[in-house]
């Protein structure tokens, strides 16, 4: 089973990710992402939505034309797990090769 990130090594993930951040209110990560239209932007969520199903762990997002904001925690955990670092890695590489 997966566990809750100690602060330490929670700090330690974060900084290996790039503009990733701590929500305020919440022990979740978060980052937003533009792109240049909402085609590539409902793309990027499919190819997500992807992985994300092969992880079994899912994102709290939403979409607004070219701008999806992603939120990731491991609820049952209530915080931050390697799950979390491990697909936010993976959405990064995604966003990367658009």
């Amino acid at each position: 089973m997966v566990e809750r990130l100690k602060p330490e090594d929670r700090a330690a993930g974060l900084s290996q990710l790039t503009e990733w951040h701590l929500c305020s209110g919440r022990e979740a990560i978060q980052k937003s992402f533009k792109f240049q239209d909402f085609t590539e932007a409902f793309a990027f969520m499919t190819r997500v939505a992807l992985i994300a199903e092969k992880m079994d762990h899912h994102p709290e997002w939403s979409n607004v034309y070219r701008t999806v904001d992603i939120t990731l925690a491991t609820h049952d955990v209530g915080g931050i797990s390697v799950l979390d670092l491990k697909l936010a890695a993976e959405i990064d590489r995604i966003a990367q090769h658009r």
